[in-house]
């Protein structure tokens, strides 16, 4: 399961990273991102802006907006099996942006916050589907689940999933390919080399705490 991250690069660093422009004024650093929230993707229906959408997928049939509550992760084994991501996954895809993400360690009678990144500091890409849904006054909600997979070596010690990170070499190609032999296998492990873990202050446990204190490495 993915249930918090990060994204808090500046923005000139982020238009680079991600060849997108930014409106001014929309966007602000995010150390605790947590379900419910509207937080920045690039979607395949606008792949060259940055967008924010709601985390926590609510099918366009859906009857409510608690639904979404119960969809912020959609596993890479049974995509195309359920009815709630298939269309997503076929139709509407996203890049979710992070620049890191947290995972709880069980030890003994605790549980230590990790964050997990790229060893050489830059703001990837999690793997995403989205829809869009229309509440009964009609006002348009678009939302978002992160596709999990399998761990890697250094998270399987952590967590027994981890967020599917598209490699940048194959970003476009997630939004923009319908090849769905393709598209699965993106949804690999991110290679373990390249990443790394360190525990973070309990502050990540509660979304009110959404500052730099929240990613600093506990010694």
């Amino acid at each position: 399961m993915c249930g918090r991250f990060s994204f808090s690069p500046n923005e000139i660093i982020i238009e680079e990273r991600f060849d997108i422009d930014i409106e001014e004024g929309v966007y602000q650093p995010r150390y605790n991102c947590a379900p419910s929230q509207n937080l920045a993707v690039i979607s395949n229906a606008e792949p060259g802006r940055l967008s924010f959408y709601r985390w926590g997928l609510i099918p366009f049939w859906a009857k409510d907006i608690s639904v979404g509550n119960r969809m912020i992760n959609a596993k890479a084994e049974t995509i195309l099996e359920k009815v709630s991501f298939r269309h997503a996954f076929r139709g509407n895809r996203c890049l979710v942006l992070s620049d890191g993400f947290y995972e709880w360690k069980k030890e003994k009678n605790d549980r230590i916050p990790y964050r997990i990144t790229l060893k050489n500091g830059e703001p990837f890409a999690m793997a995403g589907i989205w829809d869009t849904w229309k509440n009964p006054a009609g006002a348009v909600v678009n939302s978002f689940a992160i596709i999990t997979t399998t761990p890697n070596t250094l998270i399987e010690s952590i967590h027994d999933r981890m967020p599917v990170i598209i490699l940048r070499e194959n970003e476009k190609d997630w939004l923009n390919r319908n090849d769905t032999d393709l598209l699965l296998h993106f949804l690999q492990p991110y290679p373990a080399g390249d990443m790394e873990a360190y525990p973070v202050s309990k502050l990540v446990n509660s979304p009110s705490n959404d500052r730099p204190e929240v990613i600093r490495r506990m010694n």
